[in-house]
């Protein structure tokens, strides 16, 4: 018997399945040390999004919110990909090598995902619906400033862009902002088209990510949730595997590779 607790439809489904599809949030990093927003403990419980997390803030207090990204994206660094980041991308290298297709969309904005190896060439492909920590750019004129460019602020500093001087901002979707269009695009088709769809360590609470899941199970997927506790779309899913990604993922990726067709 298994002793994580996912059902043997799940195994079936994916060893056979041509087309994944996987939604991630903030629960999967967490299981890493990255800081969630909306679980007790977590970020919001110290800073209010409104003060950080928003043009109007931004542009109120530059160097405040800078300083603040800055620092988040120091202890992202610091983090390293755990062992279900590892399992999505070692999942989607065998699906891909099999003629497949994978898509994993992220709400996440560490880059954990792309430094597990989602993304490569041979391991689908990685949209991240929030953005990335590890790009900044200009708000002025939108030039692309490099990965550091907030990493070493001096203390009350604003750092400007060098073609403009315009102010830098991380390459995040902050409060009021839309998704990027294109990646929420192939997140939707991903989602219309998966036969398996895996919404993973997320609470199911920020909209319109929130609702691919919902979408996969419409258009005729298998839709599982792997989480320890129950989210809000939870009950109009197929199943719920309460158990955190970083156990549940591992264990899922062994069965999948002993129940799959030959040419796994």
């Amino acid at each position: 018997m298994n002793a994580i607790p996912f059902t043997e439809e799940l195994v079936a489904r994916l060893a056979g399945a041509r087309r994944v599809a996987v939604l991630t949030g903030a629960g999967i990093s967490a299981e890493s040390g990255v800081p969630t927003f909306r679980e007790p403990g977590g970020i919001w419980e110290r800073f209010r999004p409104e003060e950080l997390a928003n043009v109007d803030a931004f542009l109120a207090n530059p160097a405040l919110v800078q300083a603040w990204y800055a620092h988040r994206r120091a202890v992202v660094e610091e983090a390293a990909p755990n062992a279900g980041h590892l399992a999505l991308a070692e999942l989607a290298r065998v699906v891909v090598a099999r003629g497949g297709s994978f898509v994993l969309a992220t709400q996440n904005v560490d880059g954990l995902h792309e430094r597990a190896g989602s993304g490569a060439a041979d391991a689908g492909t990685l949209l991240e619906l929030h953005g990335s920590l590890r790009r900044t750019y200009c708000a002025d004129c939108g030039a692309d400033a490099g990965a550091g460019a907030l990493d070493a602020l001096a203390a009350g500093a604003v750092a400007r862009c060098a073609a403009c001087d315009g102010p830098l901002r991380p390459d995040v979707v902050w409060f009021g902002e839309e998704l990027p269009a294109e990646a929420f695009r192939a997140a939707t088709r991903a989602a219309q088209t998966a036969e398996v769809y895996l919404s993973v360590g997320t609470s199911a609470a920020v909209y319109p990510a929130a609702g691919l899941p919902l979408l996969a199970r419409d258009c005729g997927a298998y839709v599982a949730e792997v989480n320890p506790r129950r989210s809000d779309i939870a009950d109009e899913l197929d199943e719920h595997v309460a158990a955190p990604a970083g156990v549940a993922l591992p264990a899922l990726q062994d069965r999948v590779r002993e129940r799959a067709p030959a040419g796994w």
